[in-house]
């Protein structure tokens, strides 16, 4: 538990070390900073995101643990925050080893950053997930996916983003699958998971918070569950909060999520992404860390309880006050509201968003620029997020602006705006 902070000016400021500075740890680096803690962000590229905000940051390779452990040795963070799967978790065992705070924990994040251990993590904890095989050639795979049925979906084994996934509606699509797990994955696709598809009637996440009460015991709440849906194979494209489900399943996405990060253990605000078919409740995933489709939380909760401030006020040891709902603690929420992603439609530098009085015009809209420095077709580089008095208003408001804006790079000058319009309200 933490009653006091000393201001990032001074030489005993509590510092936070960012392993990753995209879009999500930069609003990680914002909120700690609001708090007055001191910020370090590392990324592999120059100029991420999260550099433009940190107090002070570094570039380099994480997997290499050389270049790893001389900045943590020589900055000696209080809390090392992963933010992103590409890293040396050898090296976070080591670090926790001797001292250092790892967030939520060394072995929550060698779990979940790879879907093999997280699938069997969720299994331990007794929440159903969908029927799966565990492959690592063509043949392995075509058997798994002959025995599940069709569709079904391969996904590299450490990923994000959704690089490495696809989804698979005939034998013909097989050794296309393996190839884009194989090569696209952006941690590993030297193995895949192949899943059965489950007609769900919606995906959410579920933003659990793993923090201190007020007898400094660790206890977990929950925001209202996020929905989202995926485009492109598996890439977050929209979500909205609160999804509109029934209650029974409300209370099924919270013991669910209670469940598998009780399983992670630490502190800090977890991602856990679920599937729900009528009341019944599927564990997919878990991220130890804010999650993509929880960026609607930025305009659903007032400043201070957005995700990446729940996260820095768990892992700081700060309160996180709640009501009760369902029997359950719950963070409550101003205003419904929804996200649409700004994906880029070309490669190159110096990303321009243009016609932005046209989208931004609307009563409950705001833009956020990502700053990311290099573009790639269809990498996120921004976000829409909209308010509405109910959510299905949210995300027509938020859909209308996203496709409203167009963009532009150094190399590719004509103005473009995103025409992929799958599972769009709006046509």
């Amino acid at each position: 538990m933490r009653n006091e902070i000393i201001s990032q000016s001074s030489d005993k400021a509590a510092k936070i070390m960012l392993l990753g500075c995209g879009e999500l740890g930069k609003e990680v680096i914002i909120e700690a900073q609001r708090m007055g803690f001191y910020t370090i962000g590392i990324d592999r590229y120059p100029n991420a995101p999260g550099h433009q905000v940190a107090h002070k940051f570094y570039s380099g390779n994480m997997k290499d643990a050389s270049f790893l452990r001389s900045v943590v040795e020589k900055e000696k963070p209080d809390y090392i925050v992963p933010e992103i799967e590409a890293i040396n978790l050898d090296l976070l065992f080591d670090l926790e080893k001797e001292g250092f705070n790892v967030i939520p924990n060394a072995k929550a994040s060698h779990a979940a950053m790879q879907r093999e251990r997280i699938r069997e993590l969720i299994k331990k904890a007794e929440v159903e997930t969908s029927k799966y095989f565990y492959t690592s050639t063509l043949d392995e795979m075509k058997d798994a996916c002959e025995k599940l049925g069709y569709p079904c979906w391969v996904k590299a084994i450490m990923d994000s983003s959704g690089h490495g996934s696809s989804f698979v509606k005939d034998p013909e699509d097989v050794e296309k699958a393996f190839n884009k797990a194989k090569n696209e994955a952006r941690g590993s696709g030297e193995k895949m998971i192949i899943e059965e598809h489950i007609p769900f009637d919606i995906e959410v996440t579920e933003l659990a918070v793993r923090h201190y009460d007020e007898n400094g015991n660790i206890t977990t709440s929950f925001p209202r569950p996020v929905g989202h849906y995926q485009t492109r194979g598996g890439d977050y494209h929209s979500s909205w909060q609160a999804a509109d489900i029934s209650e029974k399943a409300e209370k099924g996405i919270y013991e669910a999520a209670k469940k598998i990060t009780g399983a992670l253990g630490g502190l800090g605000l977890f991602g856990c992404e679920l599937f729900i078919k009528g009341d019944k409740v599927y564990g997919n995933e878990c991220s130890p860390r804010p999650h993509d489709t929880g960026m609607v939380t930025f305009v659903t909760h007032q400043m201070g309880y957005s995700q990446a401030a729940l996260h820095v006020r768990a892992i700081t040891g700060l309160p996180v006050p709640t009501e009760q709902r369902l029997g359950y603690n719950v963070i409550p929420m101003l205003t419904p509201g929804a996200t649409h992603v700004l994906l880029s439609p070309y490669e190159g530098f110096d990303l321009a968003f243009g016609n932005l009085f046209k989208a931004l015009n609307a009563k409950g809209i705001s833009f956020l620029s990502f700053g990311k420095p290099e573009a790639h077709v269809n990498r996120r580089m921004g976000l829409i997020l909209a308010t509405a008095k109910d959510v299905e208003e949210a995300k027509i408001k938020a859909e209308r602006a996203a496709h409203y804006i167009e963009m532009k790079t150094k190399e590719f000058p004509q103005w473009k705006g995103q025409e992929d319009k799958e599972k769009h309200l709006i046509k």
